[in-house]
């Protein structure tokens, strides 16, 4: 009709800006806070890793002196071979551990939800607690540890004094904590384990031991090279327990890599060094996760 406005009309590509100028509108504070929390950071301690920075006075740029004096640093190789005892010890034991307790919860006994309950529990308390609680357990004079001991005629041990146990109880006490976690994915893999399978196997005359080996653990696989990945950065980046029980002692039994990171950073006050450190670690750990994606391709192929 005259006089009547005519439609706007709008065309496929100015609907699709439109959206996209929304979509971008809504997500721009993620963004922006992913960037100044994240990126920017990551960055900067880059640049700072070349420098000599005591975070007081004006930064100097040094190249790689900060890199060439890690590779010389008795203190820094110390932490490094701290890591990898506590990685090679924490890892597969809590893996192997879950997967056991995994078996032994994934069945219907009575007060089984309380049980598992009970495995997860550790998990949830922070590690600040779990340093807390257990620095009472274990002191060498007024802790219940060594009063029990007494009790059954043992000589009291050092527990975190003792520079040759303290690296080995942080173990136990992160495996007491974190070994909760992988029973929780074992079990969600195990009950999707589908029982037609189990129950064929034991059809053909397979033994407990031949279902475990060609039926479970194949089942499990997937979740098994996750948590090898998850437990492995975890024990990598382990830090809270450390500062909470023993600040790195005695003698350094205890100083992990990230806990160098901290002290050469805060503590001495060399920012540009504790920064180089973190990217060895995260170089580390960049070669742990290109490994296991490496041995995790021929399964893949396979399927």
């Amino acid at each position: 009709m005259p006089g009547l406005p005519r439609p706007i009309t709008v065309t496929p590509v100015q609907r699709q800006r439109r959206e996209s100028a929304a979509a971008w509108a809504y997500i721009s504070p993620a963004v922006l806070i992913i960037l100044g929390l994240g990126v920017v950071p990551v960055a900067w301690s880059l640049v700072l890793s070349f420098q000599a920075d005591d975070l007081v006075t004006p930064s100097r740029w040094v190249g790689l002196d900060n890199y060439a004096a890690l590779a010389q640093d008795p203190h820094f190789a110390q932490a490094v071979g701290n890591t990898v005892l506590y990685t090679v010890l924490y890892v597969p034991l809590s893996i192997l551990g879950g997967f056991l307790l995994a078996q032994a919860l994934n069945r219907r006994i009575r007060w089984v939800g309380v049980y598992r309950t009970l495995v997860f529990v550790p998990f949830v308390l922070s590690a600040t607690a779990q340093g807390v609680l257990f620095s009472f357990i274990l002191d060498p004079q007024f802790g219940a540890a060594n009063s029990l001991l007494h009790h059954l005629g043992v000589s009291p041990q050092g527990f975190l004094t003792d520079p040759a146990q303290a690296l080995l109880v942080l173990v136990g006490i992160t495996l007491w904590s974190g070994t909760g976690f992988c029973v929780v994915v074992f079990l969600a893999a195990l009950q999707d384990v589908p029982p037609s399978l189990v129950e064929a196997a034991r059809l053909d005359g397979a033994g407990t031991w031949r279902v475990l080996r060609h039926v479970t653990l194949p089942a499990v696989t997937p979740v098994t090279a996750f948590l090898v990945l998850w437990q492995l950065i975890t024990s990598l980046q382990v830090f809270d327990l450390v500062y909470v029980t023993t600040k790195g002692g005695p003698l350094g039994s205890t100083t992990v890599i990230v806990y160098f990171v901290w002290e050469q950073a805060f503590k001495n006050f060399t920012a540009g060094y504790g920064a180089a450190s973190a990217y060895v670690l995260a170089l580390a750990l960049l070669v742990v996760v290109g490994v296991l994606r490496v041995l995790r391709r021929p399964g893949k192929a396979l399927r």
